[in-house]
């Protein structure tokens, strides 16, 4: 029997790795603009699976995918203007996403592998704004999550070809 040759990815990925911009356009032309201030980012794709088992599985059950849900779970620090205290715009989107109805509660976003790698995805998501509250000497974080309406869409990165940078991993 062969030994298997080691793989030659032995770089380890580092989460921060990501980059997600919100669409603050008005427009039917995207205007992507950075959130800034992320501490955690941890987009999810769940499928929903139904039994299919049927008396030919011999008593083994089978499943099948019929959806798929998405979301990004995500800390940021609160940013705001060192002169006019206005909190970040990007940031301010989202908070008055989240407390809209209608067409106004949905966000097109999108996030990216800022190194170029093929790992892009964009799509229209609602927002919940949580702040993280605390004591006197801690900073103000806010929990957002955005859950996808519809499909997640593999996009063309908008980083390819950036090649690694500094941080890439270790």
């Amino acid at each position: 029997m062969a030994t298997p040759t080691p793989p030659a990815e032995t770089v380890t990925a580092l989460a921060r790795r990501y980059r997600l911009e919100v669409d603050t356009s008005t427009t039917s032309t995207p205007s992507w603009t950075l959130l800034p201030g992320v501490t955690e980012f941890a987009p999810k794709i769940e499928p929903t699976q139904q039994d299919v088992t049927t008396y030919d599985a011999e008593g083994w059950v089978e499943q099948a995918v019929t959806m798929l849900a998405w979301s990004i779970e995500t800390t940021i620090a609160h940013r705001a203007h060192p002169t006019t205290g206005q909190f970040n715009p990007t940031q301010e989107y989202l908070r008055k996403a989240s407390m809209s109805f209608g067409a106004a509660s949905y966000v097109h976003v999108r996030y990216y592998d800022r190194m170029g790698a093929d790992d892009a995805y964009e799509g229209s998501a609602l927002v919940t704004w949580e702040p993280g509250g605390g004591g006197p000497d801690e900073v103000d974080t806010i929990k957002i999550t955005l859950t996808g309406s519809g499909p997640l869409r593999s996009i063309t990165n908008p980083a390819a070809g950036a090649g690694p940078k500094n941080g890439g991993g270790s």
